[in-house]
């Protein structure tokens, strides 16, 4: 995902250093970032380095670790932000940014980021499907004494319109974040299981009903916390897995457990089970999924 937005940036002129694994980087230095979308396939010229002191002196910084990383990456980034820089959580998730703050100090914009994409191999991206972005300021940052839509957010949002991607700044963005975290629980860990797409577990009667359990669960947490979601259309988010992330796509969990790697799980359908049992909202749904997947993760993760 941050190659991903990170190229478009760079194929619109935009200086961008990615701070990335080492074969990623090596891959990208000796033939630039294959960007593989929708509507274009190109070679994008663009630095890259394996360093977080490589972010010294940006003017923005996307932050698009895996949610498991957040304070480690936050901690490790922190020296090297410049007065003024922008940081904006490009994540899953509904709490990066205030842990973000928490660890190391960091006042990041939150970003809900709606896109199916993913690494086939190093230096090449594959984008499947949309690739909007929405960007607001949370309850607690010291820019909310500014007015709805602050600098900040503004200044994001007009950025990525210029590079070809779609940004929206949100005077509520805990209601956007939310809102996509309850796709993201309903959807990735049953994809993560049953190794599917989304579009095929939106299809069969059983796990679309599972889906839907997972919805009305996760919608009741938020709502316990305070936040004021608007009501959930369960047909209309079964016609988002099925139309408008493609037929091929399919989660982050499902793709992490394909190649042995440890999930975001812990912050999903875990988050919602340990907040629910917190606030006295019953999550069985949400808790199985969590079980489940971390069971996969102890057999596959090496």
């Amino acid at each position: 995902m941050g190659s991903y937005f990170g190229g478009m940036l760079a194929r619109a002129g935009v200086n961008v250093t990615l701070i990335a694994r080492p074969a990623h980087v090596e891959a990208i230095r000796a033939g630039g970032l294959f960007l593989d979308t929708v509507s274009f396939q190109e070679h994008v010229k663009i630095e890259a380095s394996t360093e977080p002191s490589a972010a010294r002196g940006a003017d923005v910084i996307l932050f698009c670790v895996k949610t498991t990383d957040t304070e480690s990456s936050a901690r490790s980034l922190a020296p090297y932000i410049a007065p003024g820089a922008i940081v904006v959580s490009l994540q899953n998730g509904v709490d990066n940014a205030a842990r973000m703050r928490e660890a190391a100090g960091i006042d990041a914009l939150s970003a809900v980021v709606y896109i199916a994409v993913a690494m086939p191999e190093p230096g090449h991206i594959k984008h499947l499907g949309r690739g909007e972005l929405v960007v607001g300021e949370l309850r607690g940052s010291a820019h909310l004494s500014e007015p709805p839509g602050s600098a900040r957010t503004q200044r994001i949002a007009s950025l990525f319109s210029s590079a070809g991607v779609p940004c929206q700044v949100s005077n509520y963005i805990e209601a956007d974040l939310w809102s996509k975290f309850i796709r993201n629980c309903a959807g990735n860990a049953v994809t993560a299981i049953a190794q599917v797409s989304y579009a095929q577990a939106a299809r069969n009667p059983e796990s679309r009903e599972l889906m839907g359990q997972v919805i009305a669960e996760t919608v009741a947490v938020a709502r316990a916390s305070g936040v004021q979601l608007p009501d959930e259309d369960l047909a209309e988010m079964m016609s988002f897995f099925q139309s408008s992330m493609g037929e091929a796509a399919t989660s982050s969990t499902a793709q992490d457990l394909a190649r042995g790697k440890r999930t975001e799980i812990d912050t999903l359908n875990g988050y919602v089970a340990g907040l629910g049992k917190k606030l006295g909202v019953a999550t069985p749904a949400n808790f199985a999924l969590y079980a489940l997947v971390k069971l996969l993760e102890e057999k596959l993760v090496k």
